[in-house]
């Protein structure tokens, strides 16, 4: 079986009810970014040792959180070694209005996966009105208002969170095999 890591930035909560469901679709360790923007021992061993990592972060001011950049420039360790070279990437993020900027965030991930020489996977298209809804291929987009708790986002978005999760998970098992 495939080990996958979902690796995360939360703010507020928002984006970890998102991993949450990410990993579930997974069956995915998760790993904390913390307030700091670092990752602990364990999480570095976990991520390097990991088929896929899921990258997630809130898109704030149409980016990734301050703290998922430290951890990215973290990385520069691991890409000199070419040490993530093929494993599978996707990522997630979440912001407070519908488009937000959520785009530049996963174009973000994406960036840092081929950096790193990742194969990247989108989601197929699956907008069937509920799961999917903000229509993102590229990778998880979900929304909430901005003074609304983490557990008002849409049921829709936590699915297609869950569905991406069980992709990423099917490609690298078939990658695996």
């Amino acid at each position: 079986m495939s080990k996958i890591v979902v690796v995360y930035h939360s703010g507020y909560g928002h984006t970890e009810r998102v991993a949450d469901f990410v990993a579930q679709g997974a069956k995915a360790q998760k790993v904390v970014i913390n307030a700091d923007g670092n990752v602990d021992e364990a999480g570095w061993s976990a991520l390097n040792g990991a088929d896929a990592i899921i990258f997630g972060s809130p898109t704030y001011m149409g980016m990734v959180s301050w703290q998922f950049k430290k951890f990215a420039d973290a990385t520069s360790k691991q890409w000199f070694a070419s040490a993530w070279r093929d494993k599978v990437a996707g990522g997630f993020t979440i912001s407070a209005s519908p488009s937000g900027d959520k785009l530049s965030t996963i174009q973000y991930f994406i960036t840092l996966a081929m950096q790193q020489g990742m194969i990247w996977v989108g989601q197929p298209s699956l907008n069937d009105g509920n799961v999917n809804r903000l229509g993102s291929n590229s990778g998880v987009m979900a929304q909430v208002g901005p003074t609304s708790p983490a557990a008002d986002i849409p049921q829709g978005d936590l699915d297609t969170a869950k569905a991406y999760g069980e992709r990423v998970a099917a490609i690298t098992a078939k990658l695996a095999a």
